[in-house]
């Protein structure tokens, strides 16, 4: 009897929260677009590679030797040459103005060194303002200046001795990439923001719950009312669990088909990857809403959070290159283990057999931070 009289009352405050959440159409607006268009910009935004970097050329010796080398940084998709520099002085002025991001000088007697046989150097600068797009274009810039010069090595031995060529030994590198053969950093990111708009997404909504309820006046009604703090938490979750579970699926199907991003694991492993994530953003969103007093201080405890948890996701940085503090930090983080959970169902197609270690800690953070909101709540104005 009190179990079925427990049910009516989450009816009705599930009633209550869906016609309050769905009947301003401005939420209905928030609740579909925004993960949408931010899911496309993402999508599109995010990503580690560079091309068509902004790139200055001085050329002092003006050889064929030289035009060769120029020529394969033009015909890469990685640079791109916006001035044919005059003077050293052009070159650092480009630089100094953000006009390119990267210089290659080449000295005169570059061509005649080179069939003398002897090493002769290519000065690279580098706007190293954004030290990691200059590490990238470094890297860019060397496997195009390594391959120029074996190239160049093997055009000469040709011509010299080509016996020796023949019989001369070469290891050949052959590289078989797994699970991503085209190397696109969207497949890497896009799973990695499906969570990070779950998170933003269901963690803002219910952060503004119990606040709601005190800044409009109806928690005074909940007072006289029998019920109790477990009732009212279910009768808070359920709807935002219920919106983040749609939106998911919604950003899931738009990251999934309109950016390629192949599928490779199971939909039943996947969905209970995202049911344990969003109850875990739900018990923290549920949290923050306890300990704010207004719909104020709710966002902004939210955005405490959704930053740092982010940063300690794994999402844009590599986990093993933070410090070790920040390491051991990341494993209290349900976003660092959805987001990998989602990067291997994806694109490794791994079971539940392996996704265990993910699972179990944001299951952990989920029944720790709901049962701190049950007891935290008080229905009272105080």
């Amino acid at each position: 009897m009190k179990f079925r009289q427990a049910l009516g009352r989450i009816r009705h405050l599930l009633k209550k929260e869906f016609i309050q959440t769905l009947r301003d159409p401005h939420t209905r607006f928030v609740l579909i677009a925004p993960p949408i268009i931010q899911m496309l910009v993402f999508g599109y935004a995010a990503t580690m590679e560079i091309r068509h970097v902004p790139m200055a050329v001085l050329d002092l010796d003006r050889t064929s030797e030289s035009r060769d080398l120029v020529e394969r940084f033009t015909g890469s998709r990685y640079f791109e040459i916006r001035m044919p520099a005059a003077s050293r002085q052009d070159l650092r002025d480009g630089i100094d103005r953000g006009d390119v991001l990267v210089a290659l000088e080449i000295d005169s007697g570059f061509a005649g060194r080179l069939r003398d046989g002897h090493r002769i150097s290519v000065q690279a600068l580098v706007d190293s303002s954004n030290s990691n797009t200059a590490l990238v274009a470094l890297g860019y810039m060397n496997q195009i200046g390594a391959r120029f010069a074996q190239d160049y090595a093997r055009d000469r031995a040709g011509r010299i001795a080509p016996q020796v060529l023949m019989t001369a030994p070469q290891v050949a590198l052959e590289t078989r990439p797994w699970f991503n053969e085209g190397l696109e950093s969207r497949w890497y990111f896009v799973p990695g923001v499906i969570g990070n708009l779950m998170m933003m997404m269901v963690m803002t909504l219910t952060a503004f719950a119990v606040v709601r309820e005190r800044e409009i006046g109806t928690l005074e009604q909940l007072m006289v009312t029998p019920v109790r703090r477990w009732e009212f938490i279910v009768g808070k979750t359920v709807p935002f669990f219920l919106i983040g579970l749609f939106d998911a699926a919604l950003i899931a199907t738009i990251g999934t088909l309109w950016f390629g991003v192949p599928f490779r694991g199971s939909v039943a492993v996947l969905g209970i990857g995202i049911v344990v994530f969003l109850f875990a953003a739900l018990g923290l969103g549920l949290f923050l809403s306890t300990i704010a007093a207004t719909q104020q201080q709710a966002r902004n405890s939210a955005f405490f959070f959704t930053m740092p948890m982010t940063t300690l996701s794994g999402f844009g940085t590599p986990i093993s290159s933070m410090p070790m503090v920040c390491q051991h930090l990341s494993y209290i983080n349900p976003l660092r283990h959805v987001v990998a959970l989602l990067r291997t169902v994806y694109l490794k197609g791994v079971g539940l057999d392996v996704l265990w270690r993910d699972l179990a800690p944001m299951a952990v953070f989920a029944v720790v931070m709901l049962s701190i909101s049950i007891l935290r709540f008080r229905k009272s104005l105080e």
